[in-house]
């Protein structure tokens, strides 16, 4: 995913350092070049040989360093560099780069650098929160540097609050989404997950097997490229993407309400979601017990409201792209459903299938518009069907100017 990027990432005098060492080998696995610079703070809590053995890169320190080739350190490390990242990134550091000072390596590479510079910050909560901090950060902001915000939790000196460093994944995500075009920058996209739930009674419910993974990997898709994302998800395990708005409910009802909040004023509503068609007529307010004088239990089901075909025939200007869980005749019913919901496209995939169905991190899908052109794909990753579902979004917006 990183092949052929080059990041430099520069290390500072901090006890976060152990997690940079994450971050290398998290960067080495999407075949990234990672670069290391270490302050001498830096050295102090973690070997430099520790980056160097991750990296498998020498370990660049010193500003005064021989000169072996005719490669001026301070010059190439900034040339070579598709982003700088800096974690983590001390009071100091930040300080010193926000003033123009260039007393060490990895500031003077930063300033001799025009690639994205990206900082997590780390440091004691009131440290963090000093106003010489914050305004440093706010001048380098509009400078464009960008800024990785720490999280809350239990800090090194025993404090507890703002200043503790991001975690590695969420460092390399960030680093991942540089890389991606923004081409849905400007686009409101709403994306329905997951189940939805039907009580029964106060302990009962009645659902399916839906994950929401499919379109918790759409709606991460989307904000990485820019993209305005309102996630409206059933119960999940999952924890929605970095960057865009959550909206938890429950049932049917509930997700065909919270659609109608954000329709209007969307480009984009991509119905992953497996709502519940029926649900029960009554709801009893105390547990339903069990019959000794007989074997069945009897509930009567009434419909819920077909959210995709109520705002089918809503749709003005938007794009609508629905999705089909088939065990059997895919094709027929998918293209059915498709001229009765007034999709786009529609994603269809025989959740029988080995690697297609539901609580799996693939699929195998087959896409439908609505001028009856139909692509089957082979096995991959939901994430890699995400991307193909919004390049196809992508190619629609542009068509309709």
């Amino acid at each position: 995913m990183l092949k052929d990027k080059t990041i430099v990432l520069g290390v500072t005098g901090g006890i976060a350092v152990y997690k940079a060492a994450d971050i290398v080998s998290r960067l080495k696995k999407l075949n990234a070049n990672v670069e290391v610079i270490m302050t001498e703070g830096a050295t102090e809590f973690v070997s430099p040989l520790t980056f160097q053995t991750l990296s498998n890169n020498v370990v660049h320190r010193k500003m005064f360093n021989e000169i072996t080739s005719y490669d001026v350190e301070h010059i190439s490390l900034a040339q070579k560099a598709a982003l700088i990242l800096i974690a983590p990134a001390t009071a100091n550091t930040i300080g010193k780069i926000a003033s123009g000072i260039a007393d060490n390596l990895l500031t003077t590479v930063v300033m001799a650098s025009t690639s994205k510079v990206v900082f997590a910050p780390a440091m004691n909560t009131k440290m963090y929160q000093n106003p010489i901090v914050q305004a440093n950060m706010e001048k380098l902001k509009k400078l464009g540097y960008e800024f990785i915000k720490p999280a809350k939790g239990l800090l090194a000196c025993g404090d507890y609050g703002e200043g503790k460093m991001a975690e590695p994944v969420d460092i390399v995500e960030y680093v991942i989404s540089s890389f991606i075009d923004k081409d849905l920058k400007g686009k409101k996209i709403v994306v329905t997950a997951g189940p939805t739930i039907e009580p029964l009674d106060p302990v009962r419910y009645m659902t399916n097997h839906s994950s929401g993974k499919m379109g918790y990997c759409i709606a991460k898709e989307a904000a990485d490229r820019g993209a305005e994302v309102v996630l409206i998800s059933g119960p999940t395990y999952l924890e929605p993407p970095k960057g865009v708005k959550h909206v938890r409910v429950n049932t049917t009802e509930d997700m065909f309400e919270e659609v109608g909040k954000y329709f209007d004023t969307c480009d984009v509503l991509v119905k992953s979601a497996a709502p519940a068609d029926y649900r029960p007529e009554t709801v009893s307010n105390t547990k339903i017990k069990k019959n000794k004088d007989t074997d069945e239990l009897n509930i009567k089901y009434v419909k819920n409201p077909d959210i995709a075909a109520h705002y089918g025939k809503m749709k003005n200007n938007q794009i609508m792209v629905g999705f089909a869980a088939e065990t059997e005749n895919l094709l027929q019913y998918a293209s059915k459903k498709l001229k009765e919901k007034n999709f786009d496209f529609i994603v269809a995939n025989d959740v029988s299938k080995e690697g297609a169905g539901f609580n799996v991190d693939t699929n195998i899908v087959t896409i439908i518009d609505n001028k009856g052109e139909t692509t089957n794909y082979p096995i991959m990753d939901k994430a890699q069907v995400a991307r193909i579902i919004l390049d196809k979004v992508k190619y629609l917006l542009e068509d309709k100017g």
